[in-house]
């Protein structure tokens, strides 16, 4: 019986590590897509028929 209980301590060691990292990689996932989002969200306002300055010695 003690060897049982080893295999099955050890299958869920390996169940929680397993959700652990998942879930470490969707929060990445999650920050990395609403940074995304944010940047596509703020389009610079730039009105027709303005000129804007060429700089070439700054």
């Amino acid at each position: 019986m003690q060897r049982t209980d080893e295999i099955v301590a050890r299958a869920l060691a390996a169940v929680a590590a397993s959700k652990a990292l998942r879930e470490r990689h969707e929060q990445e996932r999650r920050e990395i897509y609403g940074r995304i989002e944010l940047a596509s969200l703020r389009t610079p306002n730039i009105p027709k028929g303005v000129q804007l300055p060429l700089r070439l010695n700054s």
